[in-house]
């Protein structure tokens, strides 16, 4: 026989034996199970086939104050402070007072009020007769439009009524208070006493924080639509979660971050979520076409890789090797190993393995 002959010969016996060894090895580590065993071991087998499975895509996300259940206290004319009745965190109630300020614009219209007053007074008391109708309709719009410019700069209905009422031009102090529009929770307070405020300058943030928004910060090809969010949720520390609602998708690009905006709205009845907190926000979007993909109870480690036990001439259970992809929920998908139709083990994974493990120190129930 020739040389070459000779090697070709030493070529197949060899590939032979390793393929003979290697299906040898194979059946070795399948694990046989009769019917009455399977069930005694609360093994439970099922036909893998494509799933329509839900995306979980998750974004980082900031807690801001709901925008539609805030107001900003501000003065609307030039004042002092003279006294602070809350201060940053507490917790208001409509009509509360929150800052006494004084105003030499406000003591102006206040005396004018007391005067305008007095004189519409004096004018109701006259015999018809004796008073033209003109003299009644002036006296009658000096009032109101004292009434309305007090008003105006900040007094109430009520403390405008008291001041007519007294008739005491000493009352015409120009210190009057702002009282709380809302109930809600004071979250900026950036003032001192004695300060000289501007019109328009911002005393008070007051929100009612049972229900605020997180803006979620995602890329724009990351979602397909607001319609394919079928939940969403945000947690500040992958402990806790709440659930969200998505309101809006500001359709308008970071020019920074080239990311897009979507607004949440979180329920927050135990004040566990503040304004500026950072949070991580998690959206399940529905799926539009099926995948293979088994349960990921299904799955178990042996020596250092993913493998499932596929079910092998009704008797057998042989630990076969993924390449799994996502998980979603209680589903992993399956990019290589399994095809649609095989059976698998979901339920006993652990006690196959644990006879797999047996047999590495020569004691289990493998063929």
């Amino acid at each position: 026989m020739t040389k070459p002959k000779c090697l070709t010969l030493f070529t197949c016996c060899l590939t032979a034996t390793l393929l003979l060894a290697e299906a040898e090895d194979d059946h070795e580590s399948a694990v046989e199970l009769t019917e009455v065993e399977r069930e005694a071991a609360g093994i439970v087998v099922a036909t893998v086939s494509p799933q329509l499975l839900n995306e979980v895509v998750r974004a980082p996300g900031e807690v801001s104050m709901n925008a539609y259940r805030s107001v900003r206290v501000t003065p609307r004319i030039t004042a002092q402070v003279i006294e602070r009745h809350v201060k940053l965190g507490d917790e208001v109630e409509l009509g509360q007072r929150m800052v006494t300020l004084s105003s030499v614009e406000m003591a102006e219209a206040q005396a004018q009020l007391i005067v305008a007053d007095q004189e519409w007074q004096r004018v109701e008391s006259l015999d018809k007769e004796a008073v033209s109708e003109r003299r009644h309709t002036e006296a009658l719009v000096a009032r109101q439009l004292a009434l309305a410019k007090v008003l105006g700069y900040g007094m109430t209905e009520e403390q405008a009524a008291n001041l007519m009422q007294s008739g005491n031009a000493s009352k015409a102090t120009g210190q009057f208070d702002l009282l709380a529009p809302q109930n809600g929770t004071v979250l900026l307070d950036s003032f001192v006493v004695g300060e000289l405020i501007e019109p328009g300058r911002v005393l008070f943030d007051l929100s009612e924080e049972s229900v605020l928004w997180v803006e979620a910060q995602i890329a724009p090809n990351e979602l397909p639509s607001i319609e394919s969010i079928v939940e969403a949720r945000v947690s500040p520390d992958g402990v806790d979660w709440y659930a969200g609602r998505v309101i809006q998708w500001i359709h308008r690009v970071d020019q920074t971050t080239r990311t897009q905006s979507l607004r949440l709205e979180v329920e927050n009845t135990d004040h566990s979520l503040h304004p500026g907190q950072f949070v991580e926000v998690e959206f399940v979007v529905e799926s539009e076409h099926p995948v293979l993909a088994v349960p990921t109870r299904a799955l178990t480690m042996i020596d250092g890789v993913y493998k499932v036990f596929v079910l092998k001439h009704n008797v057998e259970f042989h630990p076969e090797e993924l390449e799994t992809g996502r998980s979603t929920g209680d589903w992993t998908t399956v990019l290589s190993g399994l095809s649609d139709g095989d059976e698998i083990v979901v339920d006993g994974v652990f006690h196959l393995k644990s006879i797999l493990l047996k047999t590495s120190i020569g004691e289990g129930h493998v063929h």
